[in-house]
């Protein structure tokens, strides 16, 4: 019975104790001056857009302005929000540390690509579009995206590319495959190969599993009869079909029909200036 009622009380204490302790703990953070700034800059060397160093550079007078402050005088979502606005943060937190100390928490910028706009100086972009500017002083191994992207248009960025590259990511043998992206249009998205000598026309970018399928079936099944030399770009805008223009265009072919069998027949027809291939079909 004893023990019975003495577990509540046990309790009770303890909930009373730790909101006093608590409570006297918060005050005195209140009250408590700050001891200086610290800069912490997460995955530096993979991502080398800011140091430690740069970084406390850049926050200019702050540090040494909230010395002394009160802890509770500072208002840390101000300054995540100042250092959210530098291009090289991709996120930052301002945490209170129970030294004293503020801790700048940061993540430099992540980059997915590098732009190189049509006469102008190239950029890197991180998956919502902050864009930082290229420095010779670090290089970083990203897609290259090429094109005709303008400030004022909104409409076609080149963050609307991220169905691709993230396409590309998940298929990392094509995405191997891939030196460049090229785009003018959301209807002209072209992709250099490692394979120099041509280029490869998505169109747009949906679909993307039948259209890599279907420049496979291209590579193993016509390349290596007609010659990596023989056509420039190949086509795979319109569905269900992969078309090849040829490099000289001054050559005349008569048109002819060849068959090739493996899992099933695919039909090649050779144009003056062109060749279709149907794509393998799916079981």
């Amino acid at each position: 019975m004893f023990r019975k009622l003495l577990a509540p009380i046990a309790v009770v204490a303890m909930t009373v104790y730790l909101v006093v302790t608590l409570s006297f703990t918060s005050r005195n953070a209140a009250t408590q001056p700050c001891a200086g700034l610290r800069v912490m800059v997460r995955d530096s060397t993979t991502h080398p857009f800011v140091t430690a160093t740069e970084l406390t550079r850049e926050l200019g007078e702050l540090p040494s302005r909230i010395a002394g402050m009160k802890l509770a005088d500072i208002n840390t979502d101000s300054i995540e929000h100042m250092l959210a606005d530098i291009d090289k943060i991709e996120a930052v937190r301002v945490v209170t540390l129970t030294d004293g100390h503020l801790l700048v928490d940061v993540n430099p910028m992540e980059p997915i690509a590098r732009v190189f706009p049509t006469g102008r100086r190239s950029y890197y972009i991180n998956r919502s579009g902050k864009r930082i500017a290229a420095s010779p002083r670090y290089h970083i191994d990203v897609p290259v995206i090429q094109g005709r992207f303008a400030d004022t248009d909104t409409a076609f960025t080149p963050i609307k590319l991220l169905p691709l590259l993230d396409w590309l990511d998940k298929h990392p043998e094509w995405g191997a495959f891939v030196s460049a992206i090229k785009a003018d249009s959301p209807t002209d998205v072209i992709i250099v190969p490692m394979i120099r000598g041509h280029v490869v026309n998505l169109g747009d970018i949906n679909a993307l599993d039948s259209k890599f399928r279907r420049l496979r079936t291209f590579y193993e099944l016509v390349m290596p009869h007609k010659g990596w030399e023989t056509y420039d770009t190949i086509s795979l805008k319109w569905g269900g079909q992969a078309v090849a223009t040829r490099r000289d265009k001054r050559m005349r072919v008569i048109p002819n029909l060849e068959e090739i069998e493996e899992e099933v027949d695919t039909n090649t027809m050779i144009g003056v200036d062109s060749l279709r291939i149907a794509p393998r079909r799916l079981s």
